[in-house]
């Protein structure tokens, strides 16, 4: 499926808060209200302070998802992949997940231990566990570029 990423706007701010907290809550939701409000006045406040490292996933000029990547010392932090429902499965994610590691030598994630069919993906792209907590495993690729 064609696709093109445009850089977000201030006008995106809320289908970016839309999607950062579907993508924490739909698979940490055994959390109690107190920890739910913190996360929800979290992405309210940190998702402003980021809109530069936005792209929107765009089909046919629609807004489908979005992709945040950010440059660290250690390498690039996949922050965020999220595509909605009905554009799943159709190699979106899969194509941008490759052109993001053929871009960087080191990409690594944190990712909740119920996405399994998240996880499952990484896997096949040969991210590796490296460390893990109660609920998320962080996750790593390395790649030696010639």
């Amino acid at each position: 499926m064609n696709y093109e990423l445009k850089k977000a706007t201030e006008e995106d701010i809320p289908r970016l808060i839309r999607y950062k907290l579907a993508s924490i809550l739909d698979y940490a939701y055994q959390l109690s209200e107190e920890e739910k409000n913190k996360i929800v006045n979290y992405v309210n406040n940190q998702v402003p302070l980021q809109i530069e490292q936005y792209n929107v996933i765009c089909v046919d000029n629609e807004k489908i998802g979005c992709l945040l990547v950010e440059k660290k010392s250690e390498g690039v932090l996949l922050d965020e992949i999220y595509i909605e429902s009905d554009y799943r499965n159709r190699g979106i994610g899969s194509d941008i997940l490759r052109y993001v590691i053929n871009k960087n030598n080191i990409v690594y994630l944190w990712v909740y231990k119920l996405n399994k069919k998240a996880i499952k993906l990484y896997k096949e792209f040969g991210f590796e566990i490296i460390e893990e907590t109660d609920s998320r495993y962080h996750m790593q690729i390395k790649r030696i570029h010639e």
